[in-house]
């Protein structure tokens, strides 16, 4: 169970910072559209009060008078009134609405461009799911609490002072006994306040955890299904659906365990009202419309009065959302924008790395002093077991990451002194796992350079051996890729990606065995495309199948976050170091595999 500070001014995120918060900065921007709002708030309120008082000369002109014309006149003004209110109750519903969306709308382009501000370490320590359920609920809570202290105003307390004043206007002392169920009910509701934030937290974070399991699932449908974990996954599910439900129930029954004792003090309230004026109609002489008009206005005075009385509770329960948006919007970004910095200016795009050191975690180094330079135009391919800090290599490069000493330079100019937008447009990046996003082929392809025309899209996608493919499928270039590109193979995903790259046009390539999970045949076209790819440009590439690098203008070996080794092929095959144990160990593999090729079909 979450703890909650006591005190508010311990808490940045206490109900009434936050409720003064979300106020100043999201309700004041519509205050003209919220006094509109207002305006008809009242109308409706006057409008209903009007007609509880008329009602009460109706039953006097049918009771009293015997007048037929009076019963006309006054049942004429009832339906006048009751229309005004609806029309007004309809204004001011269309305006919140109106003002809930754009702010619903506008919260949610906030957190994602606070999202697009973060850095791959700050996603790396999260689920996704979260997200989502902030951008939906935490987003929707912030409007929902609006929406409650508007109406709380603007409906249901002018609803009840209009009520009020018609009461008092008939019968002053027949007002007071009616309001005698307040402060009783009023001790009952600020007990459970505290119980409702608790509850409120574990509903949020509970449906995250659906979320979370919902979204696993699909996207490892192919897995799932592989190892038939389709029972684990549902007996995973429906705990956290099973803890959801106990826990709103928990909350159904301690948000409405105040009903019963309201419902019963009002039943007080009202049989004291009916004693009072009953006695006074009968013994005294008063009027039958007096006592109409009263009780008609004390017993819709009771709704208002009853959501005026829970408003505390609902606001609680909506409050926690409205945090759990805010806290990441309100946390200093980890990628913090750098425009203000020069950009990144290239004539060779000679890269280097001088003493480099890098660790995720304290403690924990990756990369130690590591030194190299990749020539301008010239594949410099990086080679070694699991875990040497290649590929980390190159999540320096794009500034994924910040270097925790040492510095890395392009053409003489440190990455970190130049802003990452400038970076990562003159750099293009392929890697073993493709993101397509869902969308056509052309669109995929045109991620690269939103500018790009057709012509440029189709020459990129031939260059990238990709056109053929494209254009076997019935709707071409528009053919839909599906989630993550799942409606393509290993292989036309790859040649998509290198055309996404050749598309971009840009200096510096690097490539994160780009062909490591492809079969031959699609090996050879995809390493097709990564040539053109590649042709006169700064190249960094990282393999693990070294045929594919021997051609390479230079080969580092990385080990333990090191170089251990550099040359060429040929000379560090000759050399007899780690590279050529790496080389006759792949090579005798592969030979071992075709051996036992033909055995198998047979087989």
């Amino acid at each position: 169970m979450a703890q909650f500070p006591k005190k508010i001014t311990d808490d940045p995120y206490g109900a009434a910072i936050l409720i003064r918060r979300l106020v100043m900065e999201q309700g004041v921007i519509y205050w003209r559209r919220y006094l509109m709002a207002f305006g008809l708030m009242a109308i409706a309120a006057g409008a209903t009060a009007g007609a509880t008082y008329v009602l009460g000369q109706v039953i006097n002109q049918a009771y009293v008078d015997k007048n037929i014309a009076g019963i006309a006149m006054f049942a004429g003004i009832t339906c006048v009134l009751l229309f005004i209110k609806g029309v007004a109750t309809y204004g001011h519903m269309v305006i919140l609405n109106k003002i809930s969306n754009a702010i619903l709308a506008n919260n949610q382009r906030q957190l994602f461009a606070k999202l697009m501000n973060e850095s791959i370490g700050f996603f790396s320590e999260r689920h996704s799911s979260e997200f989502l359920a902030r951008l939906t609920a935490g987003a929707k809570s912030i409007t929902d609490v609006l929406n409650m202290l508007v109406n709380a105003i603007g409906r249901d307390f002018l609803m009840l002072i209009s009520m009020l004043a018609v009461m008092i206007w008939q019968d002053p002392l027949m007002s007071i006994i009616g309001l005698v169920a307040v402060p009783p009910a009023m001790l009952v509701l600020r007990k459970l306040v505290k119980r409702i934030k608790g509850l409120a937290y574990n509903q949020f974070t509970g449906t995250a955890d659906i979320l979370e399991t919902m979204q696993e699932s699909l996207q490892g449908i192919r897995t799932v299904k592989a190892f038939t974990l389709e029972s684990a996954m549902q007996q995973r599910i429906d705990q956290h659906i099973a803890t959801v439900e106990n826990n709103a129930n928990k909350m159904a029954r301690v948000a409405n365990r105040s009903n019963p004792l309201m419902e019963m003090l009002g039943g007080f309230a009202v049989a004291g009202c009916l004693l009072y004026s009953g006695y006074r109609v009968v013994a005294l002489g008063s009027s039958p419309g007096q006592f109409f008009t009263f009780l008609t206005a004390f017993l819709m005075a009771t709704e208002p009065a009853k959501r005026l009385a829970r408003l505390n509770i609902d606001l609680n329960s909506q409050l926690v959302g409205a945090r759990m948006l805010l806290e990441v919007i309100d946390s200093p970004a980890s990628e913090k924008s750098d425009d203000d910095k020069p950009a990144l200016q290239l004539s060779d795009a000679r890269i280097e790395l001088r003493d480099v050191s890098f660790a995720y975690r304290p403690g924990e180094p990756v990369l130690n002093r590591m030194s190299f330079v990749a020539e301008p135009g010239k594949v410099t391919a990086l080679v070694g077991p699991s875990g040497g800090g290649k590929s980390t290599v190159l999540a320096l490069l794009l500034r994924f990451y910040e270097t925790t000493a040492g510095s890395i330079l392009i053409d003489g100019q440190s990455i970190s002194s130049v802003s990452r937008k400038s970076l990562r447009q003159q750099t293009a990046y392929v890697g073993q796992d493709v993101y397509l996003f869902r969308d056509s082929i052309r669109n995929n392809i045109a991620f690269g350079r939103p500018v790009a025309s057709e012509a440029e899209i189709i020459d990129a996608a031939k260059a990238a051996c990709a056109h053929d493919f494209i254009m076997g499928f019935p709707l071409g270039y528009d053919t839909p890729v599906g989630e993550h590109g799942t409606q393509l193979s290993g292989g036309q995903r790859q040649r998509i990606a290198v055309a996404r790259a050749l598309i971009k046009n840009a200096p510096v390539i690097l490539l994160d065995e780009a062909t490591a999970a492809l079969d031959s045949e699609s090996e050879k076209q995809v390493q097709e495309a990564i040539e053109h790819l590649c042709r006169n440009r700064t190249t960094i590439v990282i393999a693990h199948r070294l045929h594919t690098i021997m051609h390479a203008d230079a080969i580092l070996v990385v080990e333990g976050g090191q170089i251990v080794e550099r040359g060429r092929h040929d000379e560090l095959l000759r050399s007899g170091g780690r590279y050529a144990s790496f080389f006759r160990l792949q090579h005798r593999h592969d030979a071992t595999v075709l051996e036992l090729a033909p055995i198998s079909a047979t087989a």
